[in-house]
């Protein structure tokens, strides 16, 4: 496809970016040397500059060294943004080993199956999951675990409260089982040593970043250290306004998910700006942080800045810092948009992106046209095409809908230990998104549909087959089948629809207790509807486009009621 978009990119957003030919941590080296003395970092009170930050990370890379990792080698980082998040994060990846970020919400199921999947022989985790991670140990290939609790690197003071307050609270103090290690006693211990040398080339793999799909098998996208620099490099060329070494960055999306790691962290440590940390989004603990510390950027999901906009008590709270947000993972509904905008001052964009491909490939125009309803325009050298949906060969013209493609210099190396799914997905050096899309006249994409089953709810991906999967190993249910329905705050709320075994009976609580118990809470059904039998098609695959229909069809008539 010509790039027409090209025509409406706002001034100063380049057409083509000669990408630093370096690894990852080489261009937070690069930082550290430029802007040792500033901020680069922000938790709970506690602040270390640039040059403090690669002090605790060469000194973690020593000690990882000296467990065994080395080039190649898989860790997993199973933390909450936090301060050691960074830490562990660089700190492999000096070494030439592959970070393995892993959702702190995942049950043991779904951990162990990452785990296994990734071959990690290190982990690095909190004090509340060191259970978890030992009921998974055995199955797995994990040698090094590593745990550090969240107080570890608050200020004095805060420490000792937050001790005194939660040293009863089950999970914050444990005994390590011989062999396991603290990660404060590892830093200790190598403190003021640094690794060996390392030579990490740009093609080298650096992450493993797993996403689901529409099989439901959680899948990790192998990035390498030459797409992360290359979307971060993007992400900056975009935002015209950024400045290297000012910007104060506030990083609420989670790291473990490829949105908040290169649009909050990646960006933030590899320009020498401030990283302001919050572990998870309660509103409160938001607006506080943004008053106090002035975050210019702020990445973010739509029901984020729907709850700001609707704070009773919003008028308290300087939130004028802010220059720019970047929303992602759903629709940016308009009123939302203008709403967060008037009480900001700063602007608010719809972009999109894939773990596939680091994430990002699209954003409207900060100061530029901006399209409601649209994902905006590629970024530099990205190109993208629309297809057929049945073969993927053919094609198709402006204005047509079909499945997106995407082709460009953040887009992965492939799924790991999936040849199948590769051939289907990478072709010819483009990645096929599975998202069903159209382009208009002015080079603007839109989403039309979800050529994949995923829902997205509160910002999270979802994939209904892990949760169906769950659902029918109770004794009870004979067939189910999970759907995102449209939920004006959640984005999309998961419902499941089940068939009942003939002669038993359950309630919709008993169902979501089961799911509570094997399944990360965001997963789990808010809604439960029993039903005689599901739509399906003559080969009996299950219509969850009828079921989505009915929804929408229920909803129309109570507006109208």
């Amino acid at each position: 496809m010509e790039k027409i978009w090209l025509k409406n990119y706002e001034p100063g957003v380049p057409h083509s970016i000669d990408y630093p030919a370096v690894s990852l941590y080489e261009l937070f080296q690069q930082s550290v040397q430029r802007f040792g003395a500033n901020i680069a970092t922000h938790f709970m009170g506690r602040e270390f500059t640039f040059n403090e930050l690669n002090e605790l990370v060469n000194s973690f890379a020593a000690a990882l060294e000296n467990l065994g990792v080395k080039k190649g080698d898989r860790v997993a980082v199973h933390l909450p943004n936090s301060t050691q998040f960074p830490i562990a994060y660089f700190a492999t990846l000096s070494l030439g080993a592959i970070v393995v970020p892993c959702n702190p919400m995942y049950v043991a199921r779904e951990l162990r199956h990452q785990l296994k999947d990734s071959g990690a022989e290190t982990i690095v985790t909190l004090t509340r999951f060191y259970k978890t991670v030992k009921e998974v140990q055995p199955e797995t290939n994990l040698k090094n675990v590593i745990v550090t609790n969240i107080k570890d690197f608050f200020p004095g003071l805060l420490r000792t409260l937050y001790t005194l307050a939660k040293e009863k609270k089950e999970g914050d103090r444990i005994t390590l089982q011989p062999g396991d290690y603290t990660m404060l006693d590892l830093i200790k211990a190598h403190r003021g040593k640094k690794a060996a040398a390392v030579k990490v080339e740009p093609n080298d793999r650096a992450l493993f970043m797993y996403t689901g799909g529409s099989t439901g098998v959680s899948k990790g996208a192998v990035l390498l250290h030459r797409n992360l620099v290359a979307n971060a490099t993007q992400t900056k060329a975009w935002f015209t306004a950024f400045s290297e070494g000012k910007e104060i960055i506030l990083g609420v999306l989670p790291f473990f998910h490829s949105f908040g790691l290169t649009t909050c962290l990646n960006l933030a440590l590899t320009n020498g700006c401030k990283l302001v940390m919050l572990p998870r989004f309660v509103l409160n603990d938001v607006l506080k942080t943004i008053d106090k510390q002035k975050p210019t950027l702020f990445p973010g999901v739509p029901t984020m800045y729907v709850a700001i906009n609707n704070a009773p008590d919003l008028h308290k709270y300087d939130i004028k810092s802010i220059k720019v947000c970047v929303s992602g993972a759903a629709p940016l509904p308009v009123e939302v948009q203008q709403t967060f905008e008037k009480n900001t001052g700063g602007k608010l964009v719809e972009g999109y992106g894939l773990s596939e491909t680091s994430p990002v490939t699209h954003c409207n125009p900060i100061f530029g046209k901006r399209v409601p309803g649209s994902i905006g325009l590629p970024f530099p050298d990205v190109d993208i095409k629309i297809v057929d949906v049945e073969t993927g060969e053919k094609e198709l013209p402006i204005g047509e809908v079909g499945e997106l493609c995407i082709k460009g210099p953040q887009v992965m190396e492939g799924y790991l230990n999936m040849p199948e799914e590769n051939a289907n997905s990478m072709r010819d050096g483009w990645f096929y998104t599975g998202d069903i899309a159209r382009v208009d006249e002015e080079g603007y994409t839109y989403i039309v549909d979800r050529k994949k089953d995923m829902v997205i709810a509160g910002g999270y991906n979802i994939y209904p087959r892990d949760i169906e999967e769950v659902l029918y190993t109770h004794p009870k249910i004979m067939e189910a089948t999970v759907a995102g329905i449209r939920d004006p705050y959640r984005g999309e709320t998961l419902k499941a629809y089940i068939v009942l075994k003939q002669g038993e009976s359950m309630t919709e609580d008993e169902v979501i207790e089961f799911c509570k118990s094997k399944l990360a809470a965001y997963k789990v059904p808010k809604l439960v509807e029993f039903r005689a039998e599901l739509p399906k098609t003559m080969v009996g695959k299950v219509l969850r486009r009828v079921l989505r229909e009915e929804e929408e069809k229920k909803l129309a008539q109570a507006q109208k009621g």
